[in-house]
């Protein structure tokens, strides 16, 4: 089942996708599904992000891969976590803005977890019981402020560095099935999410423990190796096999103004 957020004239709406019409439901998703008989057509839905999280929690080097890529001394022991702020989400096909205060923008392909309900110490074991769904999720990052901060806040914190959707899958744990990033149409990142070190149940219950997650709320997984800088007119897409596609543009941020 692939769950929607979107709009139709300034109102907002969450529905369940059927090809090209959206079956309305009561309310959010994440108590029930119940439908309300109302029917949209896709072509007149502006698709939003598909979760309005409290907090994004994601990893970092959580695929072998990707921490040869940046030299880690040895594997992480434990998943190392951090937060971006919900100021950074935007939607499939809205756009990320690169400051002009950065000189290096990567993005991440990375498979995103939205948690249904509210869980606090949730074992491994209960972990996939507290899963709504899945969706694509691309971790935006100034590499220079990252290098030069030694720590991750501001360099992934920038409003529109994380892009969330098209929807979310229920009905697939995306556990061996490939995830890709594109720039302009070229493969930049090609991994299988059963390449995690961490994966997503230990994920859960080791976060659960360090902080309570509420329904709505983002895991972002980690992403393989690949990474490189984009630039303004860039087209980035992330594909995650038995989800889908979350596609954005990058442009200049002419808003910015940090003398």
């Amino acid at each position: 089942m692939r769950i929607v957020r979107y709009s139709i004239d300034d109102r907002i709406y969450y529905g369940i996708l059927e090809g090209d019409r959206i079956q309305v439901i009561q309310g959010a998703p994440y108590e029930s599904c119940r439908l309300t008989g109302e029917q949209h057509d896709l072509t007149r839905a502006k698709l939003l992000a598909p979760s309005v999280p409290s907090k994004i929690v994601c990893i970092g080097l959580n695929y072998l891969d990707h921490a040869r890529e940046f030299q880690a001394s040895q594997l992480p022991l434990e998943p190392i976590l951090f937060l971006k702020p919900p100021s950074a989400v935007v939607a499939h096909e809205d756009r990320v803005k690169y400051p002009n205060t950065v000189q290096q923008l990567d993005p991440e392909a990375e498979l995103a977890v939205i948690i249904k309900k509210t869980i606090r110490c949730c074992s491994t074991a209960d972990a996939l019981e507290a899963v709504l769904g899945y969706t694509c999720g691309n971790d935006f990052t100034a590499r220079d402020l990252q290098r030069k901060d030694g720590q991750w806040t501001r360099a992934k914190s920038f409003d529109t560095f994380c892009p969330l959707g098209p929807w979310i899958e229920t009905s697939h744990f995306p556990e061996g099935t490939r995830i890709t990033l594109k720039v302009n149409g070229s493969i930049r990142q090609s991994a299988s999410t059963a390449e995690m070190i961490f994966p997503v149940p230990v994920l859960i219950n080791y976060i659960s423990n360090i902080m309570t997650l509420h329904p709505g709320d983002v895991i972002m997984t980690g992403t393989p190796a690949g990474v490189g800088p984009v630039e303004c007119g860039d087209w980035v897409e992330v594909e995650i096999e038995g989800i889908g596609s979350l596609s954005n543009v990058v442009q200049a941020d002419e808003a910015q103004n940090i003398r």
